[in-house]
């Protein structure tokens, strides 16, 4: 008897789990799901994590779709600049499902695979079209103030969104930059020999406004040097001036008595030395100091 209560509870269990595996479904945090009846969706899409009911198939199915965003890099590809250079780029994109319902039937069943391809065709002519707007200097210059990846990425980012609401793909896009920027051999030489040529004219332009510079200094120097000089020659002759005058007042008193004036001379020139304040040894044979030639030395008091 207990043998056949155990049997009939593990019975009774499998059929309720069986039960519950046709007719309900789950929906974790990170997913969203899409019931179809006879193949067509029949509801609103289910984003929010729980289980629900259902009809078991053929009547309904079930669709789950990863709700996190999904990323993808395009192939390494060649595209024209506006002034007819190769460039080669790669470019990283994020993207996600937005509307479920609209996914669903745009990409068989739902197939994430299908809806990369279809965004890497987007990708493609979005890519192509914005770089043909856009010179080679604006990907690859000396000067980053002239560089306008920022800009350009928000282009193709804008171009492909406008082509997912035209096709109504239930795909949001997240992101989007360029991941690897390249150039054909060809192209290198010429890029490499422009930047040469604007370094030169760097160059060129720096030596110029240095040797500017240098001349302009150069020009205050000669011409404070000149200042200074005609100063100093003027303020010589002005005392050249002054001391011939001097000595054209006194001449004629030095005419009269030579022998008095050349004492006075002698006499002034003694006093200058003696104004040093310094400890004289002289020669009383040499001007002025043979005036003291004849003195007596002073003899010792007792």
């Amino acid at each position: 008897m207990k043998r056949n209560l155990l049997t009939l509870v593990i019975g009774a269990v499998l059929i309720v789990i069986f039960a519950l595996l046709l007719f309900v479904f789950q929906v974790r945090q990170s997913e969203v799901a899409v019931v179809t009846t006879f193949g067509k969706p029949t509801a609103q899409p289910y984003d929010q994590p729980g289980a629900y009911f259902k009809w078991p198939w053929p009547v309904q199915k079930v669709y789950k779709f990863d709700q996190r965003i999904q990323n993808f890099n395009d192939k390494f590809s060649e595209n024209l600049t506006a002034d007819n250079n190769n460039l080669l780029t790669s470019v990283y994109v994020g993207w996600k499902i937005s509307d479920a319902k609209s996914f669903f039937p745009k990409f068989a069943g739902g197939s994430v695979p299908a809806a990369q391809r279809m965004l890497e065709s987007m990708l493609r002519s979005a890519k192509s079209a914005v770089i043909g707007k856009h010179t080679l200097s604006e990907f690859v210059n000396a000067d980053p103030k002239d560089l306008q990846f920022d800009a350009i990425e928000k282009e193709i980012e804008m171009s492909v969104q406008a082509q997912l609401q035209t096709n109504s793909c239930g795909i949001a896009l997240e992101f989007l930059g360029f991941k690897k920027i390249g150039l054909p051999e060809s192209v290198t030489q010429a890029v490499f020999a422009r930047m040469t040529s604007e370094r030169a004219v760097l160059i060129s332009r720096a030596q110029f406004e240095g040797e500017a510079e240098a001349q302009k200094i150069k020009s205050t120097a000669n011409r404070q040097a000149s200042e200074t000089i005609n100063n100093a020659v003027a303020d010589a002759t002005r005392i050249r001036g002054e001391g011939e005058a001097a000595a054209a007042k006194v001449l004629p008193v030095f005419q009269q008595n030579p022998e008095l004036a050349n004492f006075l001379l002698r006499i002034d020139a003694l006093q200058q030395s003696l104004n040093q304040r310094s400890t004289l040894i002289f020669d009383e044979r040499t001007p002025p100091f043979d005036l003291f030639t004849g003195i007596p030395a002073s003899s010792p008091s007792h």
